[in-house]
């Protein structure tokens, strides 16, 4: 749920707020007129002190600071391999041509094209029972890279149905029936809060 407060004191890119009252450390903010990215590092009463990760020169004391109530979270799918992305994710080539070689303060641009289509290869047929991790299909991603699609982390059950053909990141490609009767659908794409690692079966010894 969104909470909005004011930017009470600016101290290079430590950011101290007022009315944030619920928020989490690790939850993102939009931080003044032009939404500038921050994380919650410390509340401590009243005040929240955010980390901008965005240069803070122009914000005032009084502007708006909205916390979005989820933490900082990476999209992982098809479309990563080849790209080249800063510390927030956003593609440095696309920031490029939109914005030209010095990025504008504010601007957004979501990691992995929502447009293109990737031809998706099921690995599992409906009546399947799958578990969380498991491989339900592939991508090609590049002539030698094959993206794997896993049943997302917390999700283990039956496929219902799973299709096969060209599919945006954001359309579902499968339906997993859980056991509790509810069906979840499963994208190209998933995301993930960065400060949470991801989980593993087997860590591999180094070569």
């Amino acid at each position: 749920m969104e909470k909005i407060g004011e930017i009470k004191r600016i101290n290079g890119s430590l950011i101290i707020a007022e009315g944030l009252e619920g928020v989490r450390i690790g939850d993102i903010a939009y931080v003044g007129d032009l939404r500038l990215i921050g994380e919650v590092v410390r509340i401590s009463g009243r005040e929240v002190a955010l980390q901008c990760y965005e240069d803070t020169s122009g914000l005032r004391p009084g502007e708006h600071v909205i916390s979005t109530g989820t933490p900082l979270v990476a999209e992982l799918g098809p479309g990563l391999i080849g790209g080249i992305f800063d510390g927030l994710e956003r593609s440095e080539i696309e920031l490029w041509k939109r914005t030209g070689p010095f990025i504008k303060k504010g601007y957004k641009v979501i990691p992995l094209n929502r447009e293109k289509r990737w031809y998706f290869e099921p690995r599992v047929k409906p009546g399947d029972k799958v578990l969380e991790g498991d491989i339900i299909g592939v991508v090609k991603e590049s002539k030698i890279i094959e993206h794997r699609i896993l049943v997302p982390i917390g999700i283990n059950g039956v496929v219902e149905n799973i299709g096969e053909g060209d599919f945006k990141v954001d359309e579902p490609v499968a339906e997993i029936k859980l056991p509790n009767g509810v069906k979840r659908e499963v994208k190209l794409m998933q995301t993930w809060p960065i400060r949470v690692p991801r989980p593993y079966k087997e860590r591999l010894p180094l070569a």
